[in-house]
């Protein structure tokens, strides 16, 4: 897979992953892999799961450069699309750029014009 991968997280988890070196979310026991999107995907979880956060970032992953296996399989909510799930951790070295992701006025997000 070549195609670049992304995934919503707060500054102060992003935070935490710098410090501790990588990264998995608080639900990740309970999942047992983390979320992620394509670009023509990030708005459906980001407006369902996230309205109204003002805290947030896209970080810009190289699916190259992943050390887990990423697996594309239905979403958590009921879509027939099928999302990539990053069955691991998240190695910090595939993340090439993070995007700040903060709701627009009316709670709602948008692609933000710099996104890669």
């Amino acid at each position: 897979m070549q195609e670049t991968l992304f995934h919503i997280i707060g500054h102060s988890d992003w935070q935490r992953a710098q410090e501790r070196g990588s990264y998995t979310p608080a639900g990740f026991d309970a999942e047992g892999f983390i979320h992620l999107s394509l670009r023509g995907q990030i708005l459906r979880p980001a407006n369902l799961l996230y309205a109204g956060r003002d805290d947030l970032l896209l970080l810009v992953i190289d699916p190259r450069r992943v050390a887990a296996d990423v697996v594309f399989e239905p979403g958590s909510h009921g879509e027939t699309e099928h999302f990539p799930h990053l069955y691991g951790e998240l190695n910090l070295d595939a993340v090439t750029s993070t995007v700040d992701f903060p709701c627009g006025e009316d709670g709602s997000f948008v692609l933000p014009a710099d996104l890669p």
